[in-house]
């Protein structure tokens, strides 16, 4: 491949040949207009409206233009066997002497998927439950074909959080843009995979987990809904079993998208540590991280004036000034050092750490005061706090 049903148009003309050659389908001759003559007048007296089968036994082949129809049966069942949902079965007076060729002579859709299903060996079709009605048509001629019938397993469908058929206005993108946002493949799969199927509680799987237990024979029938607030926790779990090693690998290329420089390889590593709880795609990294990788952050105007007004600014030259005569900052000494403090002021831990945490990172959300301390080093951590006293 690729394969392109343009480049095979003699491939289905051979099998319709062989259909007619054999009796099983025909030239028909209606007009348009004759067709929709059928249909309204089927309708008015309450009928199926299908084909009149005016043409099904006509002998004669004028020089008139002609679609190809299938001689469908007109008695019985046509039946198949659905992994996902049982047994099938369709009355064959519901169904129709469809047409298999247009009359420019292109084929039909129904009739091109089965033509390459038989010569490409396929064994199953996987697809979504739109296309149960469409299953019928296709048993009928791999049957008129002699060919076997493959196992067909009608999925259903994804829904959007509305409960409709999920579509663009919902946010449906392809892979490649999930990617682009950030999700792993793995989690992706495991995702998919278990929208409509279930394993007890275990949400989480390996490829190796899914290979071994998934079964299309217990995949619900009821249309599943699409949660992207889901599919995020499933790729942060995924994200959590990587090191931080793999983690940098796998972000660089969003850092690079970014704009936020991370050359110090053993500095990212140590600073993508800290956010291991704090975000669920690859995307959201270098966004909530910026602060590590930047000689001056920027203020958030609401946390800046909550925390960095006068009495919080009194705060920070206290802690900034207890940090400078410390002879290190290694989380057991910050400890040591803020328990002090507390004593000291009276103040509660919270009213110590978030001037600092503004200071530091610019905003009120951020990973332990300790850890970015331990990251950022004792010089970056004064030369922030004499920032942010001047601010």
């Amino acid at each position: 491949g690729p394969f392109f049903q343009s480049e095979r148009t003699e491939l289905y003309k051979e099998h319709i040949q062989k259909l007619m050659d054999e009796g099983k389908a025909y030239r028909c001759y209606c007009t348009p207009e004759e067709i929709s003559a059928y249909r309204d007048e089927a309708m008015k007296n309450g009928k199926k409206p299908k084909y009149s089968y005016k043409c099904r036994e006509r002998s004669d082949q004028p020089d008139l233009p002609f679609t190809i129809r299938i001689k469908a049966p007109m008695e019985g069942e046509t039946k198949y066997h659905d992994i996902c949902r049982g047994e099938i079965t369709f009355d064959n007076r519901e169904l129709d002497d469809f047409i298999i060729a247009r009359s420019d002579g292109s084929p039909t859709y129904n009739l091109t998927v089965v033509v390459d299903d038989v010569d490409m060996k396929i064994t199953h079709i996987i697809r979504g439950d739109d296309h149960i009605n469409n299953t019928p048509k296709q048993v009928i001629l791999y049957n008129a074909l002699g060919c076997p019938i493959p196992e067909f397993a009608h999925l259903p469908m994804i829904h959007g959080p509305d409960k409709k058929k999920l579509s663009k206005r919902h946010g449906a993108v392809s892979v490649v843009e999930y990617r682009e946002m950030g999700y792993l493949p793995e989690a992706m799969q495991n995702y998919l995979a278990r929208l409509g199927w279930a394993h007890g509680d275990q949400e989480i799987f390996t490829e190796e987990e899914l290979i071994t237990l998934f079964d299309l024979a217990q995949v619900s029938k009821s249309a599943s809904v699409f949660d992207i607030e889901k599919l995020g926790w499933v790729n942060s779990q995924h994200l959590l079993k990587l090191s931080d090693e793999q983690i940098f690998d796998l972000a660089k290329p969003y850092f690079d998208k970014h704009g936020v420089p991370c050359d110090d390889r053993a500095y990212a590593v140590a600073a993508i540590a800290t956010e291991r709880d704090r975000y669920k795609t690859l995307d959201e990294l270098p966004q909530i991280s910026a602060f590590y990788f930047t000689e001056e952050v920027t203020f958030d105007e609401k946390a800046k004036t909550k925390w960095l007004n006068d009495a919080g600014k009194e705060t920070l030259k206290k802690i900034r000034d207890a940090i400078e005569a410390a002879p290190d900052i290694s989380e057991e000494s910050l400890s040591a050092l803020f328990k002090q403090l507390i004593e000291e002021t009276g103040l509660k831990m919270l009213k110590l750490a978030q001037p600092c945490r503004v200071a530091l990172t610019g905003g009120t959300a951020s990973p332990g005061i300790y850890e970015i301390m331990g990251v950022l080093g004792k010089n970056k951590v004064l030369q922030r706090f004499d920032r942010a006293l001047a601010s």
